[in-house]
């Protein structure tokens, strides 16, 4: 497929990542089949969880998501092809560990949190832009944090590249506390085994998004907020513990966000 110029090997999720080159052209493939070093699972199951994702790349199609190029069986493996898009992940958990991903000045996460409020609010935008339309589609987003945010810090554009584990909406937390995603994101209901995530449950990780990119992340005080007081009670009444209390869908979340940046 061309020379490798980059290795992403230390994903948790059976995949193992490739920057492959070829007559000037890069690509991004995921591949499911081998068994990486933090890796606990059987590599058939991640081979099953990757080639069962890829209608959502054609399904959800958008110009903030990565594009999926092609896909196909290899051997006992599973490959997926997309563009390759010159960003940064935004939880490079493979160079910094939780701290250093805070404060050292080569982190993504760092440096896009020493980016001007308005550049953090149309990267923000475009994320709940995506989600919107997924809303619109009939899905609802699993296992989406800041490890699924790309941003390409010389263009100031921001891609989301990993939805494999999308589904339609609603479903039910079929795992219990340990249900895809990140703590940090993840909204009440998404540790109680059999509960319902559907829209409210996206709000909640939309409104924790925001606290993570502009906010204190977990600590959800004011003084630890960056932009207006405004946007500050959107994203609060979005991660409310009570579901009732929470926006009901994106679609409404998304435009309390828009009229709170006028």
């Amino acid at each position: 497929m061309g020379k490798v110029f980059c290795v992403f090997d230390q994903q948790d999720s059976g995949n193992i990542c490739f920057g492959v080159e070829k007559n000037s052209e890069k690509r991004f493939v995921k591949y499911a089949g081998s068994k990486p070093l933090d890796f606990s699972g059987k590599p058939q199951d991640a081979v099953l969880r990757l080639s069962a994702a890829m209608p959502l790349y054609t399904t959800l199609a958008h110009s903030h998501l990565i594009k999926l190029i092609d896909h196909f069986h290899i051997q006992d493996g599973y490959a997926a092809v997309y563009e390759w898009f010159n960003g940064e992940c935004l939880h490079p958990h493979w160079l910094f560990a939780e701290k250093p991903k805070h404060t050292h000045p080569d982190s993504s996460f760092y440096k896009f949190r020493q980016l001007p409020v308005e550049k953090r609010l149309q990267s923000l935008n475009a994320i709940y832009s995506f989600h919107k339309h997924v809303e619109f589609k009939g899905y609802v987003a699993v296992d989406f944090y800041d490890g699924s945010i790309m941003y390409d810090f010389a263009k100031d554009i921001t891609k989301i590249c990993d939805i494999d584990f999308y589904r339609t909406s609603p479903t039910v937390n079929d795992i219990g506390e340990n249900f895809w995603g990140a703590k940090r994101t993840k909204s009440p209901e998404e540790f109680i085994l059999g509960a319902t995530i559907d829209s409210r449950t996206k709000v909640f990780t939309m409104g924790a998004i925001a606290f993570g990119l502009l906010g204190g992340e977990l600590d959800h005080s004011y003084s630890k907020w960056d932009a207006s007081r405004t946007l500050y009670e959107v994203a609060l009444r979005a991660v409310s513990h009570e579901r009732e209390l929470r926006y009901s869908n994106i679609h409404e979340f998304k435009a309390a966000w828009e009229a709170a940046q006028i």
